[in-house]
């Protein structure tokens, strides 16, 4: 038992309700005897309220709806004034915690016997946290006040006054959610129901004590919408999952911090009969599924650059060990033309190294770059020039570095270079402002930390998109062609959060990025710009939201990576061939067959 008790105890420490709009509701587990486990569930989900059906017979108080349903083993103390009695005794710490017994008996009967069990129980009417609320079938408000301090009562005759004695006794009003809608839980009330509903609350305000509604609608949405109503308790026959939707719904809901001025592109290359391909720029949004595109889509005014784009399709992305790919993997894929297992980085199924499209592309005259916000040794950036059996070997890929063939990194994790030497391979700078003062033969190296790179929220700002830009402009000046690929890193690490606000941000940070690259393309004419997806974090869903604030709420299925399809982008010359669903591994001979276009 006390195994248990513990237990109970961590997660009723972690289960408090987060502040979230101006009132932050507590919630009441309808008909809790009817539960699997009666009290305890409900308790260690952290519920503030809890209901029993209580019915007195022979002398007992029986949790029941009604006398034919009585089960002698189900009392009200043991099914909950004892396990009361535990939480005290073992010190559980947790809120504010109410009792409401639901009188189905005669009304003056069962509350005498009520009181006379109570006084058996101290602790429990003496403890300043724990309040006995009587509903159902109750005495006379105008005798409230006769009644123990430990004894309160559930008022709903909304039509009659109260005396300041007797409202005094009041705990909670209540009333039925049925008198005013029939709404049952999915979309949205309709706005003469939301009128009325909005109406009585609006009265039940009046009594200035906690409001609850009973028969109401169980599900998401409706515990949503009673949250935004300002209800103080909301009533659920699912205590757990209504508890886990509550109570994450602060950390779920966010609004855009930044915005991405949409870029309306020209689509000049379709007149062109011939499309020649000459740079490749390839955008990677780690983690960055279609609804993480739809969040960051409606928190940005439902438009953004990469929506403009018409060229779409979709990428399978399962790796040769496991149906969910990591960002290793992933990258490889892209980078290498061939699918390897998780946590390869450059390397086929037998750990053997293979070409990556920098080292093939430099040897066709081409300049290569990487950016990231990760740590340039990350896995997605380092696919693209490093060669190693695992991830995790960081000193080797940071190595692999310095024997690449890229001409230009930015990307955090300068840490790792300290006895490396890289400036004896690289031009090391410290912004892009300095590019111009640089020979145009230079390699050239970015760090943007010592470690991990800053969050939008942290203050990171339009670092993407300037760097992108900057970039750019530093590889068409040395007159040939070249490959950039450019990671959005951080959607994937927000995802892992699950943490809606950076999942938002972090995409309309991308979009920033990829409008530099589409305005590049369509200054340039010769320049294939792709935007994907090394694949999809946490199985994120765009619940609800309000596109006039910029709303998002975000809903997640898991902290880890998925495996459904990632949406792929194209603009430019022969940007269409972009188009369909095909494996992740394409996207790398889709690039080299429109760049051998250029050959021939």
């Amino acid at each position: 038992m006390f195994y248990m008790l513990r237990k109970l105890l961590i997660c009723v420490l972690f289960c408090s309700i987060s502040a979230l709009y101006a009132q932050t509701p507590k919630l009441h587990s309808h008909n809790d005897y009817m539960q699997k486990v009666p009290f305890w569930n409900a308790f260690s989900a952290g519920l503030n309220s809890i209901e029993v059906d209580v019915f007195l017979k022979k002398g007992k108080l029986y949790v029941t709806h009604s006398a034919n349903e009585i089960d002698k083993n189900k009392t009200l103390e043991k099914l909950y004034l004892e396990p009361i009695m535990e939480v005290i005794k073992n010190n559980i710490a947790f809120q504010d915690l109410q009792l409401l017994v639901d009188v189905k008996s005669d009304a003056i009967k069962t509350l005498a016997k009520i009181e006379q069990t109570l006084k058996k129980y101290p602790k429990i009417i003496e403890h300043p946290n724990i309040k006995i609320v009587i509903s159902g079938n109750r005495p006379n408000a105008e005798d409230y006040y006769k009644y123990p301090e430990y004894i309160s009562f559930d008022y709903q005759e909304l039509d009659n006054a109260l005396a300041p004695k007797n409202l005094a006794k009041v705990a909670m009003v209540s009333t039925s959610f049925k008198d005013y809608s029939v709404w049952n839980g999915k979309g949205r009330l309709t706005h003469d129901d939301f009128d009325k509903v909005s109406n009585i609350i609006k009265k039940l305000k009046t009594f200035k004590k906690p409001i609850r509604f009973w028969a109401t609608p169980d599900s998401k949405s409706a515990w949503n919408t009673f949250v935004k109503l300002g209800l103080d308790f909301i009533n659920t026959d699912q205590p757990s999952k209504c508890a886990e939707y509550v109570n994450t719904l602060n950390h779920r809901t966010a609004k855009a911090l930044i915005k991405s001025e949409v870029y309306q592109p020209t689509f000049e290359y379709e007149k062109q009969v011939n499309q020649k391909v000459k740079n490749v720029i390839l955008l990677i949004g780690d983690g960055n599924g279609l609804s993480q595109i739809s969040s960051a889509t409606l928190a940005n005014n439902k438009q953004l650059t990469v929506t403009q784009l018409k060229n779409i399709g979709f990428i399978k992305t399962q790796s040769t060990d496991d149906f969910t790919t990591d960002s290793a993997a992933g990258g490889t894929a892209f980078a290498t033309g061939q699918k390897s297992y998780n946590r390869a980085i450059g390397v086929n199924t037998n750990g053997n190294s293979i070409p990556n499209i920098t080292e093939v592309l430099h040897h066709l005259n081409y300049k290569t770059a990487c950016i990231t916000t990760d740590e340039i040794i990350g896995a997605t950036p380092a696919a693209f020039y490093a060669h190693q059996k695992d991830r995790g070997f960081e000193k080797q890929i940071a190595k692999d570095l310095l024997s690449s063939k890229l001409d230009f990194f930015a990307g955090g994790g300068s840490r790792f270079f300290t006895d490396l030497k890289i400036d004896e391979v690289f031009t090391i700078v410290s912004n892009t402002n300095q590019l111009s003062n640089l020979d145009k033969s230079a390699r050239v190296g970015i760090f943007f930390s010592k470690g991990g790179v800053l969050s939008i929220a942290e203050g990171r700002g339009n670092l993407l998109a300037k760097t992108t830009k900057d970039a750019l402009g530093f590889l068409s000046e040395k007159e040939q062609p070249f490959f950039m690929m450019i990671e959005a890193a951080q959607i994937d690490t927000f995802g892992h959060h699950n943490d809606t606000e950076g999942i938002v941000n972090e995409g309309i940070d991308f979009d920033r990025a990829i409008t530099e690259a589409i305005k590049f393309a369509d200054a340039d004419g010769e320049t294939l710009v792709i935007i994907t997806a090394d694949h999809e974090t946490s199985g994120f869903s765009v619940s609800s939201g309000n596109v006039e604030t910029h709303q998002i709420e975000g809903g997640f299925i898991t902290h880890d990576h998925t495996a459904t399809m990632v949406p792929i982008f194209a603009y430019g010359p022969q940007s269409d061939k972009f188009r369909g669903v095909y494996e992740n591994n394409e996207v790398f001979h889709k690039i080299m067959e429109v760049i051998n276009a250029l050959k021939k």
